[in-house]
C-alpha cells in the first residue's frame, strides 16, 4: 500500500506483477476476485447476496421525509472540483468572494471558497510527495542521539522515543528499499509490454487500452504478446482504469518508496514555508484543491455524497450534503500540525462530520491532534476515521491519530468512529486481509474491498482500503443527520454502532494471516458491519440532544 490512508495498491500490484512475470500468462493472479457490481457496497445481503449497507431499504424508510443539508469535511489529498458528480455539492464559503485575492471573511485563509490546502505554498505550489513520519523524525533526532547508547539524565523520555523511532525507521527503510529494488524493473516491464500491446492492437503510441481491449487479442502473434497480455490481465484484475492509470499509480508508489530511501527533507520548507514542529497560529497553505494528487480525496468524497440519480458516475450514500475539501494528506505521511489545523478549520466553518482516511505509525505532536479531537467534540462534530491497511491488531500496535489521549482524559471518545474494511461475501475472506482490527480500538467494519467510486478526470476507480470503508460510514452518519438533525455527534456514533449488523459465529481469515482463522465478531467492538437501514430506524426513535440546531 502507498501508506495507511491510501488504497491498498503496493501489495496488490506487486502480487499481480510477480505472478504474471513468473507464471502462465493465461492464469489469473491468486487473489483476483470476480467482478462485483459497482454499487455492491450499497446492496443488501438478503435481497442481493452482497454484504453491503442496505441503502435502498434506508431510502425506502425515509421516503416522504424532509432532509436538512449537512456539511461533511474530508481531510484528504484534495478534490477534483470540476467532477460532474461533485461540482454541485461542494461546500461554498458564503463569506468569501472567489478569486479576488482577499481574505473577505478574515479567517486567515485567502479565497477559501471550497476548503483549504494545508500543503500549499506561494504561487499555487503544493507539497505532493512526502516521506513517512518515522523517516522525518529519525532524521530530526539523529544528530542528537546517534552516538548515544544510554539515556542522558533528564532526557529519558525523549531517548525512549528515539529508540522507538529508530526501530520503526529501520523497518520502513528496509521494506521500502526492498520494494524499490523489486518494483523498479517491473515498471520497465509495464512500459515495454504496454508498447507491445498497443502495436498488436494497432493503437497510436499515445493511445490507451483497457481490460476489454485485451479480449481482442484472441491469437497472440508470438509468446511475447501472450505474456504481455497475461501481465496486463493481471494488472486490470487489481486496478480499474486504462494502462496509463496503472503506470501512473505504480509511478506514484515508487516516488513514495524513493522518498523513504532518499528523503527530501526540505520540500516542506521550500514549498509550504512553515515549520511543522511549531504550532504558532500563523496562517499557511493555499486554496489549490484540484491537483495531480487529488484522486484519493475525490473517490472518498464521491462515496459520501456523489450526486444521486444523475445517470453519471456513482450514487453517493447521502443525498443532501455539501463536501468541504481540506488537503492535509500528501503521498506519504501527514503532519500532525496540518491535521490539527484542518480539524479546527472544518469545525469553525460548519462541518458536522469529518472523514479522515489517513494515518501513520508515529505522532510526534499527538497533543495537538488530541486537542483538535476535543475541540470537535466540544462543538458536536463527529470524526470518522480509517483503521488502516497494515493487517495488524490496533489494540497492540496503535495507529495515529486515535482517541486514546496522552493526557489520560479519554481512551474512547464519544465523537470518534474507527472503521475496518469488509468484503462482499460471507466467507473466510469477509474481513479484508489488509484491514487493521481490534476489539477495543476498531468500532465497526464497512465495505472496503473492490469498492468503486469516482476519480479525477474519469468516471470510476475501483480499489481496496479502509480509506473507502471510512467515507461509506461517514456517508451513513450524514444520511442519518440529514433526516434527524437534532441528533448529537455522540448519538450519531451510538446509532452507527448499534445498527451494525452482528456477524457472529463466522470464522474468517485473520487479517494479515493466510491460515489463522478467527470469529469475525472478535475483530471489532461491535463485531459487525455498518447498516444504513437499521441506522435510520434506530435514529427515528431517539430524542435529539444536539445543542446547535
Amino acid at each position: 500500500m502507498i501508506n495507511i490512508r491510501k488504497y491498498v495498491f503496493g501489495s496488490a500490484i506487486y502480487g499481480a506483477l510477480f505472478f504474471s512475470l513468473n507464471a502462465s500468462a493465461q492464469t489469473a493472479p491468486p487473489d483476483a476476485m470476480p467482478d462485483l457490481p459497482k454499487n455492491w457496497h450499497q446492496l443488501d445481503l438478503k435481497a442481493d447476496g452482497f454484504y453491503g449497507i442496505s441503502l435502498n431499504n434506508a431510502y425506502n424508510f425515509l421516503k416522504g421525509k424532509k432532509s436538512k443539508t449537512v456539511v461533511v469535511a474530508t481531510i484528504d489529498s484534495g478534490i477534483d472540483t470540476t467532477q460532474t458528480d461533485l461540482k454541485t455539492i461542494l461546500w461554498v464559503n458564503p463569506k468569501e468572494i472567489p478569486n479576488n485575492g482577499i481574505d473577505d471573511d478574515h479567517n486567515g485563509y485567502v479565497d477559501d471558497v471550497h476548503g483549504w490546502d494545508f500543503l500549499g505554498g506561494p504561487g499555487g505550489k503544493v507539497n505532493y510527495t512526502e516521506t513517512t513520519e518515522e523517516i522525518r523524525e529519525y532524521n530530526r533526532l539523529k544528530p542528537k542521539y546517534e552516538s548515544i547508547t544510554t539515556a542522558p539524565a533528564g532526557g529519558e523520555k525523549e531517548y525512549a522515543y528515539w529508540v522507538n523511532v529508530r526501530s520503526i525507521h529501520d523497518s520502513t527503510y528496509a521494506k521500502s528499499s526492498a520494494e524499490l529494488q523489486q518494483l523498479s524493473p517491473m515498471m520497465n516491464a509495464l512500459m515495454v509490454t504496454s508498447g507491445y500491446i498497443k502495436r498488436e492492437l494497432k493503437l497510436a503510441p499515445d493511445a490507451g487500452f483497457v481490460k476489454a481491449d485485451l479480449d481482442k487479442i484472441t491469437n497472440p502473434s508470438n509468446d511475447t504478446i501472450a505474456q504481455s497480455k497475461g501481465l496486463w490481465e493481471s494488472m486490470f484484475a487489481q486496478i480499474n482504469g486504462d494502462n496509463s492509470k496503472v503506470i501512473k499509480e505504480l509511478s506514484d508508489y515508487l516516488a513514495k518508496l524513493n522518498n523513504d530511501v532518499n528523503p527530501d527533507l526540505s520540500a516542506r520548507k521550500n514549498i509550504v514555508g512553515d515549520d511543522p514542529n511549531v504550532q504558532d497560529g500563523k496562517p499557511y497553505g493555499n486554496n489549490v484543491l484540484k491537483n495531480p494528487d487529488a484522486s484519493h480525496g475525490t473517490g472518498v468524497a464521491g462515496l459520501i455524497g456523489a450526486v444521486r440519480g444523475n445517470s453519471y458516475g456513482i450514487d453517493g450514500v447521502a443525498d443532501n450534503v455539501r463536501i468541504m475539501s481540506i488537503k492535509g494528506v500528501p503521498n506519504g505521511d501527514e503532519y500532525d500540525k496540518d491535521i490539527a489545523n484542518a480539524i479546527h478549520y472544518a469545525v469553525d466553518n460548519g462541518a458536522k462530520i469529518i472523514n479522515m482516511s489517513f494515518g501513520k505509525k508515529i505522532s510526534p505532536h499527538k497533543d495537538w491532534v488530541d486537542e483538535a479531537f476535543k475541540y470537535a467534540a466540544k462543538h458536536d462534530v463527529l470524526l470518522v476515521q480509517a483503521a488502516g491497511n497494515d493487517g495488524e491488531d490496533m489494540d497492540v500496535k496503535p495507529q495515529y491519530p486515535n482517541d486514546t489521549f496522552i493526557d489520560g482524559s479519554s481512551s474512547d471518545a464519544d465523537n470518534v468512529i474507527d472503521v475496518g474494511a469488509s468484503a462482499a461475501k460471507v466467507d473466510e475472506n469477509l474481513a479484508a486481509t489488509f484491514s487493521n482490527y481490534g476489539k477495543k480500538n476498531v468500532d465497526v467494519f464497512a465495505p472496503g474491498v473492490k469498492v468503486t467510486s469516482i476519480d479525477t478526470n474519469a468516471e470510476f476507480n475501483t480499489a481496496d482500503g479502509t480509506s473507502f470503508a471510512s467515507p461509506i460510514t461517514a456517508g451513513i452518519a450524514a444520511l442519518v443527520l440529514e433526516y434527524y438533525p437534532n441528533l448529537s455527534a455522540k448519538q450519531l456514533k451510538q446509532v452507527i454502532l448499534e445498527s451494525a449488523t452482528p456477524v457472529a459465529n463466522t470464522m474468517v481469515l485473520k487479517p494479515g494471516s493466510k491460515t489463522e482463522k478467527v470469529d469475525f465478531a472478535s475483530l471489532s467492538k461491535t463485531g459487525g458491519i455498518v447498516n444504513a437501514y437499521k441506522a435510520v430506524q434506530i435514529a427515528s426513535k431517539l430524542k435529539g440532544e444536539r445543542k446547535d440546531k
